[in-house]
């Protein structure tokens, strides 16, 4: 039997000492149970910062290992995942053509690579828009993430993915195409039906019947941390609380637990989650 001890974790949460509660939003889930958190890089915007080139995203990615320090010294965990806001082509087609903007967002991601090649960030961010956009922007944006999924097996990491709702299943092939192994796609914003790896808001329905039946996925709260949409999109005390009530309530058990915070993203991130 194992400890009746187990971490928490939260797959997919920002903090933002500058625009939000920065440390003090961390420590909320510290003490509300949290125990280990993916920390993803804000887009380019929410931080001031207006790319010209893939190497001006050194910035955003700077910033992002600054906070994961800071957040560190509470005592957790921190993985940072680091990538290129996929709603980026849209400011950035505004101000260059669209190719060009293709460019400054794949250049985006070799910087975010580098940093995984130096072992200072476990994972890449990508994606497309979530929102309508024109065909040549959608297929612009797939550009961009076939680049993504091309560097993510290359470099051996995960790769988290924001896009539409769905189950995103084109994205199967494109993953093959780039040898990337389909485990290590992580559907943010994901749904049970996504052949990707579904992480799940915390409130979502699905959580207790994915534990059930043992089908491997991950809890995020993507808390934005911006004081102007405060607890966008859930706070982040959400994962430590749902998941403690879930268990009290008998709907889940310690070994699902250990499963959903620890075994899982173990496999799909390549980390150690220990306590």
């Amino acid at each position: 039997m194992r400890s009746r001890l187990f971490p928490i974790t939260d797959d997919h949460i920002h903090f933002d000492p500058v625009n939000g509660r920065g440390v003090e939003a961390a420590k909320d889930f510290l003490h509300a149970g949290g125990t280990h958190i993916f920390l993803v890089t804000k887009p380019s915007w929410s931080l001031g910062i207006v790319p010209v080139s893939g190497a001006d995203y050194a910035k955003v990615f700077n910033e992002t290992l600054r906070i994961a320090g800071l957040i560190r010294e509470t005592g957790l965990v921190v993985f940072p995942v680091l990538g290129v806001h996929p709603a980026e082509i849209s400011r950035l087609a505004e101000r260059m053509p669209l190719h060009d903007a293709v460019e400054v967002m794949k250049g985006g991601l070799d910087c975010a690579a580098g940093y995984i090649r130096d072992g200072r960030a476990i994972a890449l961010k990508s994606g497309r828009p979530h929102y309508e956009v024109s065909p040549e922007m959608f297929a612009a944006s797939n550009e961009v993430l076939s680049h993504a999924l091309e560097l993510a097996a290359g470099y051996r990491c995960a790769l988290q993915i924001h896009a539409e709702s769905g189950p995103c299943a084109d994205v199967v092939d494109m993953a093959a195409a780039a040898g990337m192994p389909v485990g290590r796609v992580v559907k943010h914003y994901g749904s049970p039906e996504t052949p990707l790896h579904p992480s799940l808001v915390a409130r979502h329905e699905a959580v207790p019947v994915l534990a059930r039946e043992r089908r491997p996925f991950t809890m995020e709260s993507d808390f934005m941390d911006e004081n102007s949409r405060p607890g966008a999109v859930t706070g982040p005390k959400s994962v430590p609380r749902i998941t403690k009530k879930l268990l009290e309530s008998g709907v889940i058990t310690e070994e699902d637990c250990w499963r959903i915070h620890g075994e899982t993203p173990e496999k799909v991130y390549g980390v150690r989650i220990t306590l």
